[in-house]
């Protein structure tokens, strides 16, 4: 019981320490999706900011409305573009996603009219 709010304390100390450590180079890049749209994502492939590298990543069907996953995206850099293929054939391309100040994308709903629509990421 005395050891208890010791390591607490330490506990609470050290988080704000590593919250701030910056990513090293060859670690792992996760990012959560919380998608807002109104139709389900069906597949994902990651790219490097600016290439046509893509990759696709497996993922579950990630529900419209809400719906919530976190991905891996890759080993080196910090900012990707994320490809996402909605369940009714739609697309949307998001630009330049920075893991490293941030760490969820919000999926937008779609305008409408338009199957393929890129969407540019503001920078924190």
């Amino acid at each position: 019981m005395f050891l208890i709010r010791p390591v607490l304390i330490a506990s609470l100390c050290l988080m704000p320490l590593l919250a701030a450590a910056p990513a090293q180079a060859g670690e792992a890049r996760y990012l959560g999706l919380l998608n807002r749209a109104h139709d389900s994502v069906v597949a994902l492939a990651v790219a490097p900011a600016g290439s046509d590298a893509y990759v696709a990543r497996p993922i579950d069907r990630l529900d419209g409305g809400g719906g919530a996953i976190t991905v891996r995206l890759g080993e080196a850099g910090c900012r990707f573009d994320i490809r996402l293929q909605f369940r009714n054939g739609r697309r949307a391309i998001y630009h330049g996603v920075d893991v490293c100040t941030g760490d969820t994308l919000a999926i937008a709903p779609l305008p409408r009219g338009r199957d393929d629509v890129a969407v540019a990421v503001q920078s924190r």
